[in-house]
């Protein structure tokens, strides 16, 4: 819902108009810790404060000054019991590190373990397939036998079946001649 008329006016002066610096509450080092060793001047401030703001209803931009908390007195318990999570917060995590590192130092022990198998395997594997290669030369004459002797049965049987087909012509023209 849009403001109209006056509210609009106030509304607008609000956002336009400066904060005179008088009214700014700027506190140096020395401030912070005059308030800091006096709590009671805190809570005098702090009524102070309330008191301006009721006490200027003319319409006219109100000022704000910073509320300060008063300092806990049990600063140096809270720090140290800070401090203490904070060890065993860093405790777990350097903890939880030492592990993780563990952990990689087991596996690479046995994966070097596993590689130290499988090199092992490739090792006999290596000097089977040696003893085979050597095997297989010294099996190479003997086959060149078979192969040769394969070739030879082979003219044999050509040899047999055009013997074979030359008597039978023989036979035919023997029969042709015996029949005249």
């Amino acid at each position: 819902m849009a403001a109209t008329g006056e509210e609009a006016a106030a509304m607008d002066s609000i956002s336009t108009a400066p904060i005179p610096p008088t009214a700014l509450s700027l506190k140096t080092d020395t401030d912070s810790r005059l308030e800091n060793a006096n709590v009671e001047g805190v809570t005098e401030n702090q009524s102070s404060v309330s008191k301006k703001s009721s006490s200027n209803n003319d319409g006219s931009v109100e000022t704000a000054e910073e509320a300060v908390e008063p300092a806990e007195p049990d600063i140096d318990e809270l720090c140290t019991d800070m401090f203490d999570k904070m060890a065993v917060f860093l405790q777990g995590e350097l903890t939880a590190t030492c592990e993780d590192y563990k952990l990689l130092e087991n596996m690479n022990k046995l994966t070097s373990l596993k590689y130290m198998e499988m090199k092992d395997i490739s090792i006999n594997i290596s000097r089977n397939l040696q003893d085979l290669n050597q095997k297989y030369a010294s099996l190479q004459p003997y086959l060149d036998q078979i192969n040769q002797i394969e070739e030879q049965v082979t003219a044999l049987e050509q040899a047999a079946y055009k013997m074979d087909t030359y008597s039978k012509k023989l036979e035919a023209k023997f029969k042709k001649l015996e029949k005249r």
